[in-house]
């Protein structure tokens, strides 16, 4: 969807734990760095028994850092590359990716809540985030869901 026609919304978001590997790393290496990431911490996940919710990528700034991982139930010690983090609290802005996760799809997402932030005097954090719907074998890929989030800066909350 072209990324002038996305809806975005402000959202006050909690913070969510989360299970994941961090990692700084080059845009260019991190398309064939996540998948492996993800993998390791859904091993741990696995082997932990913890309670899990929603696949996470979070990206702290434009270097990347990120974590790459999953939403969690409950506290739990590190383990290896795996540590606890969460996803940051805070007023958001957010739009919906709908259909399978591209690249493509992804990057107008973003570039959507950018340039609303920008139209409506929002001043972004640079923190911002992915959170991926549950995949159901019979759900038509259409209706696939991923949320993106940018968070604010505290000085441009509740401007107009």
């Amino acid at each position: 969807m072209e990324a002038s026609k996305r809806q975005v919304t402000l959202v006050q978001v909690a913070p969510t734990p989360t299970a994941v590997i961090v990692e700084a790393t080059t845009w260019e290496a991190f398309p064939a760095r996540w998948p492996e990431m993800l993998s390791e911490v859904w091993s741990y996940l696995r082997q932990a028994g913890l309670e899990t919710d929603r696949n996470v990528m979070l990206y702290r700034d434009d270097l990347p850092n990120v974590e790459v991982g999953v939403e969690v139930r409950r506290p739990f010690a590190p383990e290896g590359r795996v540590v606890p983090s969460s996803l940051p609290a805070g007023l958001a802005a957010k739009t919906i990716e709908t259909g399978p996760p591209s690249p493509a799809g992804l990057a107008q997402a973003h570039a959507a809540v950018r340039a609303w932030c920008n139209a409506n005097h929002h001043e972004l954090e640079g923190t911002r985030w992915e959170v991926y719907g549950h995949w159901r074998e019979e759900q038509d890929p259409a209706e696939y869901e991923t949320e993106v989030y940018w968070l604010l800066r505290e000085n441009s909350r509740g401007r107009a």
